[in-house]
């Protein structure tokens, strides 16, 4: 939201700061730097997971992601993509 700072949840998505499962919107603001022609509606938790581990800054365990985790990135780039 507009005037609003982005939530506080580990890491800031243009410091170069390490990323963890935790770090759900900082992950989604990495995957709409990495992606930014992608429609949403053809995005899976698959490719979500995968885009993830794949982002340089990223340093967790990979056997942590479950499907709340790779959700929770897909709905902070979904309303970081869609501001009301």
């Amino acid at each position: 939201m507009e005037g609003f700072p982005p939530p506080q949840d580990g890491a800031d998505p243009d410091d170069g700061s390490t990323l963890t499962w935790d770090d759900s919107y900082a992950i989604a603001r990495r995957l709409m730097e990495t992606h930014p022609d992608v429609d949403l509606e053809d995005v899976s938790l698959g490719m979500i997971y995968r885009w993830t581990i794949e982002l340089p800054q990223f340093q967790d365990d990979h056997e942590l992601a479950n499907e709340a985790v790779l959700s929770a990135i897909y709905q902070e780039w979904f309303e970081e993509a869609n501001p009301l």
